[in-house]
């Protein structure tokens, strides 16, 4: 069924492209399967900013199936793109050794030492790969080597080669226009920077120019297998080209319409890809939505090849939590795999979901994924008894499932950050994990991990993988038999009104009103009297009654919420630690 509104106001963005590219599917192919695209570069570690390039025209693709419409989502791994630079940080990759094979298509690049994969592009295109499967992300993908090498692409390219001065007269207009400098601050995605090279404009490279003429083809060489080579003649009867490597100094004479180790040039084999795909939608990130970039020159490129531009918005830049950019050439950024680790694939298909293309967003790797979780819970909990949003009910559809079917979830998905705080505490001992979790709900207890799972052990991974060891919680071996001497007669009063209380409250309700009752208690409120109710004093007394039990229980003034905390170490231990 489609996810849809009655009115703009509350159509979700995915709807409204839907209508878009339905409408602009049946003008230009009546009939035909619905084209969208995506292209990712398997140059490194592909991240969660590339991610938004898949998920944008997943979303739109989801919902024309939703709707009964055929619908095919290329991807096409530009595996055949030249290797530029040896990205830092990659796990057995020597930077000297593999500097050695800058220029090589991806494919022709060893993969890093241990792989299980043939190639440098298959490595990174494998784990991709294992993530949009578990994000339910279906789609056709397309190597750009298999394409290239194969002679897929034979008519085309020379087809261009003979259109070559109508690509150069293109091309001429922004030679000379410099990238807007606001242009710099985005990151650009690796097939913009593939041939940076190149004097086109925003520096990318348009195929040359040269004294033998323009000419939007690149040859591999025949012998060291980089691209750094020049064409130096070209007839187009006999298709016979001749190139010069300007690295080995190999040169040779070969038949354009049999040769098949080479490419068009990036501002060329994108709009051709669009007419030989028959590409209805395409985003485009923001570096290539510039003028003169590769998105608007291909416009104009791709009517020299019969075909028409897709539409599609540009998308913007996806942040993580206390990091800087990311871009994919260098080590260290999170992939959607680091992501899916730590959270459940339903989580961050709403951040994709809920935020239109042109919103930039940020997806939480340190303590703001607690606060994320619980406001997807709030929404599914609003979903559940009918009282959200209509835009954000299509949201959340969208993140739990897809025109196939819901995706897997957690049968009892407790509250992430109480998961976490209880992973902490247990430091992995399983039995223990089962034992605090039984108590939050006592009426329904667990009966087993796995109906918290994988929701906890997305929290095990959060805790242990990105929470600094200072900031780990580690319960005390023996009561702080001095702080406990030094208390005041209200300390006092304060330890002792919970510990009479415990054992009456012990589930995570309970001891929630519990412990913020102890303050109220003793300055003469009940215990479950409200805010309004209450002096702003009472807000001071609770904040020291509870550093008091963290330095009783913890040693420190902060740590996980009290009550999870009481849970998981036990009652018996609480009245130890607090002197009883």
């Amino acid at each position: 069924m489609p996810i849809v509104a009655q009115s703009t106001e509350t159509t979700d963005w995915v709807s409204r492209f839907a209508d878009e590219v339905i409408e602009e599917s049946e003008r230009r192919a009546p009939g035909k399967p619905v084209v969208v695209a995506s292209g990712l570069s398997p140059s490194g570690p592909i991240h969660l900013g590339n991610l938004r390039e898949v998920m944008t025209p997943h979303l739109v693709a989801d919902e024309i199936r939703r709707r009964g419409h055929q619908v095919r989502h290329l991807i096409s791994w530009d595996d055949y793109d030249r290797y530029r630079k040896v990205p830092k940080g990659i796990a057995g990759v020597d930077e000297a050794a593999w500097a050695e094979h800058i220029g090589k298509p991806l494919t022709s690049v060893p993969a890093p030492k241990g792989s299980a994969y043939p190639n440098w592009a298959e490595h990174f295109k494998a784990a991709m790969t294992e993530s949009l499967a578990e994000l339910g992300v279906e789609f056709d993908g397309i190597s750009q080597t298999e394409q290239y090498t194969s002679g897929v692409y034979r008519d085309q390219i020379l087809h261009a080669m003979r259109h070559r001065g109508d690509i150069d007269a293109v091309l001429d207009q922004y030679r000379t226009k410099k990238a807007p400098a606001k242009q710099q601050q985005k990151p650009l995605d690796e097939a913009e920077l593939e041939a940076a090279e190149g004097s086109g404009a925003a520096g990318e490279d348009d195929g040359g120019g040269g004294s033998a003429g323009y000419f939007p083809y690149k040859p591999y060489c025949g012998n060291c297998e980089k691209d750094l080579t020049t064409v130096t003649s070209y007839d187009d009867d006999t298709t016979e080209l001749t190139y010069s490597c300007t690295v080995c100094g190999f040169s040779e004479t070969v038949r354009l319409n049999e040769f098949n180790r080479g490419k068009l040039v990036w501002k060329v084999d994108w709009p051709m890809r669009w007419a030989y795909e028959g590409v209805i939608f395409e985003p485009s990130g923001v570096d290539h939505s510039s003028p003169g970039s590769s998105f608007q020159v291909g416009g104009q490129i791709v009517g020299i090849f019969g075909g028409k531009q897709p539409i599609g918005p540009m998308y913007a830049f996806v942040g993580i939590s206390g990091m800087a950019k990311m871009s994919s050439s260098r080590g260290g950024v999170p992939t959607p795999g680091d992501a899916l680790k730590i959270m459940e694939p339903q989580l961050l298909r709403w951040l994709y979901a809920r935020r239109r293309p042109n919103q930039s967003f940020k997806i939480a790797f340190d303590q703001e994924i607690q606060r994320l979780y619980d406001e997807w819970d709030k929404l599914d909990a609003k979903v559940a008894d009918g009282t959200a949003l209509p835009a954000d009910v299509a949201a959340h559809a969208r993140a739990v499932g897809t025109a196939a079917g819901e995706l897997p979830r957690t049968p009892r998905p407790l509250p992430y950050r109480t998961l976490a705080s209880v992973a902490d505490i247990t430091a992995g001992h399983e039995d223990q994990a089962l034992r605090i979790l039984s108590d939050l709900d006592p009426a329904n207890p667990l009966g087993s991990l796995d109906e918290a799972r994988p929701r906890y052990d997305k929290a095990e991974a959060w805790i242990n993988t990105h929470v600094p060891a200072d900031q780990r919680t580690i319960v005390r071996e023996e009561p702080d038999a001095e702080l406990l001497k030094s208390l005041d007669e209200a300390s006092q009063q304060s330890v002792r009104l919970l510990l009479d209380g415990l054992a009456e409250h012990w589930s995570l309700d309970g001891l929630t009103h519990l412990v913020y009752g102890v303050p109220k208690v003793q300055a003469g409120f009940p215990a479950d009297a409200t805010p309004k109710e209450l002096p702003a004093e009472i807000k001071t007394a609770q904040r020291t009654f509870f550093a008091l039990l963290y330095h009783l229980l913890v040693g420190r003034d902060t740590g996980p919420r009290l009550p999870t905390l009481l849970l998981a170490v036990g009652q018996d231990r609480v009245r130890r630690l607090l002197g009883e």
